[in-house]
């Protein structure tokens, strides 16, 4: 293999590359990106880098000094993929051929309908969205979330502690149901009203109103919430418009095995935009967490360098924490399928407990707030 071009060159993109050279490879290695900036740190720019405690220095995935030996081709778009000559086709008009693709593309946050071109509305995905957020919440006034997911939440708490008049919208009837269940979510989302943050559930939004700049949100019930500023929150879809007709099966991503293989040979996928076998739950779920970017990759790598002579291992389950107003949250496992959840540690209403879910009896997932060493004993539980 001589050549082999990641597709991507955000914490995925970067994992993939530092595995290859890790495991062995040594030849020509071209990383893409469609944004213009080297990979950075997502995490925080809800929360440090958007309060203004954290820089954009401070973002930086690469270490003092690491050289990958690398072609970077930045802010550029990759627009397709020929599987007949084995090569990515760029918006600005090149091709790079390789041997081996990793598809590492991401994705990108979900708009609002008739949002489009109306100052103070915002999605939060890249560094220019925290930027352009940043500069908004500085100016203090009237914020709205549109959103209750982790995301959501975490701008809301960043928000309040900035001094906004933050309230929070979210369609569902609970907030975070999907990832912890309607018990726990409700529990989790609780830290809103605790800290004075108007949480309307249940509720969906038809519109936005406002001429040139949004003045308020309005809802499916008629009411309607002022705002000076608009968050959308609402989830964010995988970028593989760019393989449609290359042979890459697709649904809701790329879908590939447990070890990131997809239905095209030297082709791997890995981070947000890859729907890979899950043995856990017998089913393809796309992973949209820090720690899958960081650590699936190396699998794939394995799979493409060894050309698909590999039996893939099966994964740790999913894990990904959340701080809001003060209060780490981590969860491991998997909430959906569980029969049972108990709080082992603590007390909800002191919003420091863990809780474990059980399915006839086996724990299959764990939730702390506020409760880092003992979660971290459980969570050894999963990934030994």
């Amino acid at each position: 293999m001589r050549t082999v071009a990641v597709v991507g060159a955000s914490l995925a993109g970067l994992s993939a590359a530092r595995a290859l050279r890790k495991q062995g490879y040594d030849g020509r290695l071209v990383l893409i990106g469609d944004e213009p900036h080297r990979p950075y740190d997502r995490p925080p720019l809800s929360k440090e880098f958007l309060a203004g405690r954290t820089g954009e220095a401070d973002l930086a995935l690469e270490a003092d000094g690491e050289d990958l030996g690398a072609e970077w081709l930045l802010g550029v778009r990759a627009t397709g993929l020929d599987r007949a000559d084995r090569s990515v086709r760029l918006a600005d008009g090149r091709t790079v051929r390789a041997d081996g693709i990793v598809i590492a593309t991401g994705a990108a946050a979900r708009t609002l309908p008739g949002s489009e071109g109306l100052a103070g509305v915002h999605t939060l995905r890249t560094l220019d969205d925290a930027r352009a957020l940043r500069d908004e919440l500085v100016r203090g006034g009237r914020l709205v979330v549109i959103g209750g997911g982790f995301i959501g939440a975490e701008v809301a708490s960043t928000a309040y502690a900035l001094g906004l008049d933050v309230t929070v919208i979210e369609a569902a009837p609970t907030p975070l149901a999907g990832p912890l269940g309607e018990t726990m979510g409700g529990v989790v989302s609780a830290l809103h009203a605790d800290h004075g943050v108007r949480l309307l559930c249940g509720v969906g939004v038809k519109g936005l109103s406002g001429d040139r700049r949004v003045d308020a949100v309005l809802l499916e019930d008629g009411r309607s919430v002022p705002a000076d500023t608009v968050v959308v929150g609402v989830g964010a879809r995988p970028c593989v418009e760019w393989l449609e007709g290359s042979g890459v099966a697709l649904d809701n991503g790329v879908t590939c095995g447990t070890d990131g293989r997809t239905s095209l040979a030297g082709v791997v996928a890995v981070g947000d935009c890859a729907n890979w076998y899950d043995p856990h739950t017998g089913s393809h779920r796309r992973v949209e967490h820090w720690t899958g970017a960081l650590e699936r990759p190396a699998a794939a790598v394995a799979t493409l360098l060894a050309h698909g002579a590999t039996e893939p291992g099966v994964p740790r389950p999913p894990y990904f924490w959340s701080d809001q107003y003060g209060v780490r949250i981590q969860f491991v496992g998997h909430a959906a399928g569980a029969d049972s959840v108990t709080v082992e540690e603590g007390a909800t209403d002191e919003r420091s407990f863990l809780a474990v879910y059980r399915r006839a009896g086996t724990p299959v997932a764990v939730l702390g707030m506020n409760q880092p060493r003992l979660f971290t004993r459980w969570r050894k539980q999963f990934t030994a």
